[in-house]
């Protein structure tokens, strides 16, 4: 089993300018509240290629309580209709939230949206009053996921490796 290395990124600040959508009938739905089915259905679309596996290993009702729960947010990316995307806030921590499940369905990888769609959940987060904005990824998501979010302004706080 190849070693996983994950990275821990953070930004304190939005950046200045919004990046306009690639193409139109782009629209980002909070979905309030979530329900279990469709979060399971959309994390598997979006994750399944990846082994996500964290919200997976939750009975239903674990997970519906996480999703009940105010302070986490669902944002959904169609794109002329058509789910392609989400974006999982969990703002449990008072002043910060984390990002905490973010992708793209493989059908709509490579056309800009991911850049767009981060934008769009960075100025969002930060809509909140928050004064941190903070996640993970590792080796093991889409190789363009660490580009996208240093190229989005997050900085690296910490990286581990595991097997």
């Amino acid at each position: 089993m190849m070693p996983i290395t994950t990275t821990y990124l953070e930004m304190f600040a939005p950046p200045h300018r919004k990046i306009p959508p690639p193409a139109t009938g782009i629209e980002v739905r909070h979905v309030s509240p979530a329900s279990v089915p469709f979060y399971r259905a959309i994390y598997d679309a979006v994750g399944g290629r990846w082994n996500w596996t964290s919200r997976k290993r939750l009975t239903d009702e674990a997970l519906a309580a996480i999703l009940d729960d105010p302070r986490v947010e669902i944002h959904e990316l169609l794109v002329r209709g058509v789910s392609a995307g989400f974006a999982e806030f969990d703002g449990r921590v008072p002043g910060e939230i984390e990002l905490k499940q973010f992708g793209l369905r493989p059908e709509f990888i490579g056309q800009g949206l991911g850049r767009y769609f981060l934008n769009q959940m960075i100025h969002t987060a930060f809509s909140r009053g928050i004064r941190r904005f903070w996640l993970h990824t590792c080796t093991e998501d889409h190789p363009g996921a660490l580009p996208n979010y240093l190229q989005a302004g997050f900085a690296i706080y910490r990286e581990e490796t595991h097997d």
